[in-house]
């Protein structure tokens, strides 16, 4: 499993890890509707994208590098026959960066066909995947989906599916919602601890399961509910219902507070609260716990915008003078896979994607708004630009707590020698990026906004403590991974 690739060309920030879908439709063909809601979903991954189908005979896949407009052409969709299916987009966090591991992975075996889209990160994906080459089954590629799709299929081979499901859940450690595809079945997993997000919305004409609700909004329709932890919904194959079974329960969740940070999209519904309202919270929370009264308050777009609104706003509630203003314009076109293969360029990134607006900025003091600090190159890149700008002095307030391990749930979050955090005080950090100060969010102000207590979220990368037994980590909570391979008992 490969943590941490080098992310310099997407400005510093961490990348998701993917998106999934899965729809049931009555009649209506299912590649449209999928299509439209990997688009809903294209920030969670922009590395390939992919539908497969079930037309009620036989399973039909698509899968293409690249983004989803550029992926599918409508001949592609054409030819994505039947009414129920999943869809996947993807960045890389186990496995290579080729179409080998681009999903949805589909396998046929003796019991019928299997497509699976996976949004996460297993931990003990490599003794699984050496227990199942003992047993014959053959990898094509080197992501973990791989893994948890041969050991269903094995398991479907010898019971009925809720209980090859939960098998195959009783043996898999680490993050995962998953979107599963057997026949013309669609379900929806999500791992016991809840750790990657999955709800389930109505159509008119069916039910769609997704990572996040604004694909479900992309649909025109309803939000029912999030897929609760350990749960596997099952969808009917005519779009009238689905069927819940609640496989695992365990005494505390693990949701991912980055989710709410910085990932999902501002008008996701995520554990019945609406992401840019708990930004705009927890903007509130970085005024009360570190304000300082500046002439101007602006963020970096877009991921800082809601946590600013929040801080400026609570700011004026305190007769501070503070003004919310945008400061810098944000060039669109220059993406995540902008590549710069120099450190000069890499420099010129931040000058090529942000421009300040002088007016905002000349002869004022300026507090800038981020989410996260994660190398600190973009953080150091902002605060020079706004002093060339004419900024008299720039603060700068982060919206999370310092990130200081990485994270192996499937977010791109670099290393501990590149985190900027892991081995710098607030001061020294504040230093090496050049503002006049510098302050986070408390660990504790995320639980307040989050209304979950510490034990309920997985904040391994501001603590170093994590929700899953990972080699050479310590846990938050008393947990082991199952026993599988060649340390598994004998019969």
């Amino acid at each position: 499993m490969t943590h941490g690739r080098d992310d310099s060309h997407h400005l510093g920030g961490p990348t998701e890890k993917c998106g999934v879908v899965g729809v049931a439709l009555g009649s209506r063909s299912a590649a449209r509707p999928l299509y439209y809601s990997l688009y809903a979903l294209q920030h969670r991954g922009q590395e390939s994208a992919g539908i497969v189908t079930h037309d009620g005979f036989q399973q039909h896949s698509h899968v293409q590098m690249g983004l989803v407009g550029d992926a599918f052409s409508a001949d592609d969709l054409n030819e994505l026959n039947g009414s129920a299916g999943i869809g996947h987009v993807r960045y890389p966090t186990a496995g290579d960066v080729s179409k080998s591991c681009a999903q949805p992975f589909a396998v046929s075996f003796k019991s019928g066909s299997l497509g699976l889209a996976h949004n996460g990160n297993l931990v003990n994906a490599d003794e699984l995947r050496d227990e199942l080459e003992n047993y014959g089954h053959a990898f094509t590629s080197t992501g973990d989906t791989e893994v948890i799709a041969h050991d269903l299929a094995r398991n479907l081979l010898e019971e009925d599916l809720v209980r090859a499901v939960k098998r195959t859940m009783e043996r898999i450690h680490g993050s995962y919602a998953l979107t599963i595809m057997h026949d013309e079945t669609v379900l929806g997993v999500r791992d016991p601890e809840g750790n990657r997000p999955l709800c389930i919305g109505k159509l008119d004409d069916g039910y769609v399961l997704a990572s996040e609700s604004a694909a479900i909004d992309t649909l025109d329709g309803e939000l029912v509910r999030d897929v609760k932890p350990g749960e596997l919904v099952v969808l009917a194959p005519d779009g009238s219902g689905f069927d819940s079974y609640q496989l695992i329960e365990q005494e505390n969740t693990a949701h991912c507070f980055f989710e709410h940070i910085y990932f999902a999209r501002p008008d996701s519904v995520m554990n019945d609260s609406l992401v840019y309202e708990v930004r705009r919270g927890l903007g509130r929370k970085l005024w009360e716990e570190n304000g300082v009264d500046t002439d101007v308050v602006m963020p970096v777009p877009d991921s800082g915008r809601a946590f600013a609104s929040g801080y400026a706003e609570a700011a004026q509630e305190d007769d501070a003078t503070v003004e919310f203003a945008e400061g810098l314009m944000k060039n669109r076109y220059v993406g995540r896979t902008f590549i710069m293969p120099t450190q000069d360029e890499r420099e010129r990134a931040v000058r090529l994607k942000l421009n300040p607006i002088k007016s905002t900025v000349e002869g004022r003091s300026v507090t800038i708004i981020d989410d996260s600090i994660v190398r600190g190159t973009t953080s150091n890149q902002l605060v020079e630009l706004l002093r060339e700008a004419g900024a008299e002095e720039v603060h700068m307030r982060i919206g999370a707590p310092p990130i200081i391990a990485p994270c192996y749930m499937g977010i791109n979050m670099a290393t501990r020698e590149e985190l900027i955090a892991s081995d710098k005080s607030v001061e020294e950090v504040r230093e090496t990026i050049g503002a006049d100060s510098l302050a986070y969010l408390s660990i504790d102000a995320v639980s307040d906004v989050l209304e979950k207590s510490r034990s309920d979220l997985c904040l391994g990368c501001v603590t170093g403590e994590y929700p899953y037994d990972i080699d050479g980590e310590t846990t938050d909570r008393d947990v082991s991974r199952p026993v599988v391979g060649s340390n598994a008992p004998t019969q």
